[in-house]
């Protein structure tokens, strides 16, 4: 293991993907390890990012306009990337961040027809060098998707759309992979099975490694 490597990680997928149960295991995994690592979250990741998740996350679906839904995730976005993730890097942690820039593209650029033009303004002013180095992109049935979000004891209001929704979102996920090639690692999370940890786990360490 090199002791100089550091990896920015991020987990991407629609609701009921797994990427959050996947990201956490891998966070546990590295910490057996004695791997310097965080793991954080979008929205949230930070005191002041956590309140403004509070806000987005509950109430109906509609509560906010798209542009407003947008705005706000980017504002929490810059309250995590100063108080939480500038600091990680200067202390050379590995980050393991639970949802990311690539988020907001899938769901609100190509779910909700947002203006590119703006997230990518804003983004321009409060990204600076940060950027992934390594994106794991749980793809799923839907059907499946929607089997766990029925399970989940709570459920916010990006649990509450429909199948096209979440099918429209997931494909803009992969086409923002086959763009971006390098950077992303797909899995195809629709079977419930610790295989998803071993070859995510495998994946980083060898990329750790290099």
């Amino acid at each position: 293991m090199r002791k100089d490597k550091y990896l920015f990680i991020t987990f991407e997928g629609i609701e009921g993907s797994g990427k959050s149960y996947q990201g956490k295991k891998l966070y546990r995994n590295l910490k057996k390890r004695k791997i310097p690592v965080i793991f954080t979250r979008e929205p949230g990741g930070s005191t002041s990012a956590e309140k403004i998740r509070k806000l987005i996350l509950t109430g109906s679906k509609n509560k906010f306009t798209k542009t407003t839904d947008t705005l706000l995730y980017l504002a929490a976005r810059n309250e995590h990337i100063q108080k939480t993730l500038k600091p990680a890097i200067s202390r050379k942690k590995n980050i393991i961040c639970d949802r990311f820039i690539d988020s907001t593209m899938a769901y609100q650029v190509y779910g909700k027809s947002v203006n590119k033009s703006l997230v990518n303004t804003v983004h321009k002013h409060i990204l600076e060098t940060i950027k992934p180095n390594l994106t794991v992109l749980l793809k799923v049935n839907i059907k499946k998707a929607f089997q766990r979000i029925k399970n989940r004891k709570f459920k916010n209001r990006y649990d509450k759309f429909d199948r096209d929704f979440y099918q429209k979102v997931q494909n803009a996920f992969i086409k923002i992979a086959k763009k971006n090639k390098k950077r992303y690692f797909i899995i195809d999370n629709s079977i419930d099975s610790n295989e998803t940890e071993k070859i995510i786990l495998k994946k980083i360490i060898r990329t750790l490694s290099k």
